[in-house]
């Protein structure tokens, strides 16, 4: 990570927390959103610098994770732009779909090392998803793990019927994403 802009500060290491352009208080909580508070003589100018500087590489960590291509298939936007920010900070090369068949379309082309899939899902939904990934010989080892809202047992083995190798439930954490990364993908 590059040293903080001239006239910036960590203000909060431990939860990611930065002072902006005029001292401005702003957090970045794991990857579900940024925030941003300024005084009411901070300009636009300054409030846009800011924001384009959350949202630079200077804030990214590249892990230990740099360079894995992960997929993340969900048709809810915040769920996709959530998992991709927190794997992107860790180094990841994330590419997403917001149904079953955008991913098929992609997976060919960008060949994923693990693939997280939501389970319910307009025109192809996760369970097919994953037997269509787990059915081809290419893709057969590729690591998917299911997302769902639902934590039911009748869920769960569903889900290992068709291949799936691990079940989290949404909203996941930080740290059962990364968990599951590095349960199933060896670097």
């Amino acid at each position: 990570m590059r040293d903080l802009p001239a006239g910036t500060r960590p203000d909060v290491v431990g939860t990611s927390a930065w002072r902006g352009p005029g001292n401005a208080p702003l957090t970045v909580d794991a990857g579900l959103g940024i925030y941003m508070q300024f005084r009411s003589d901070v300009g636009r100018d300054d409030a846009s610098r800011a924001w384009g500087y959350v949202m630079s590489e200077n804030i990214a960590a590249g892990g230990e994770l740099a360079g894995l291509k992960v997929m993340v298939i969900d048709d809810s936007k915040t769920i996709r732009r959530t998992a991709e920010t927190l794997l992107k900070r860790e180094g990841c090369e994330v590419v997403t779909a917001t149904d079953g068949f955008e991913a098929l379309a992609k997976i060919a082309d960008q060949q994923p090392q693990i693939i997280f899939v939501d389970i319910m899902m307009p025109r192809l939904d996760g369970y097919q998803t994953c037997a269509l990934i787990k059915g081809n010989q290419l893709f057969k080892s590729t690591p998917v793990i299911m997302l769902s809202s639902k934590d039911g047992l009748f869920d769960k083995a569903r889900g290992r019927i068709v291949g799936s190798e691990q079940y989290l439930t949404k909203p996941f954490t930080r740290e059962e994403l990364l968990s599951a990364i590095r349960t199933y993908v060896h670097a």
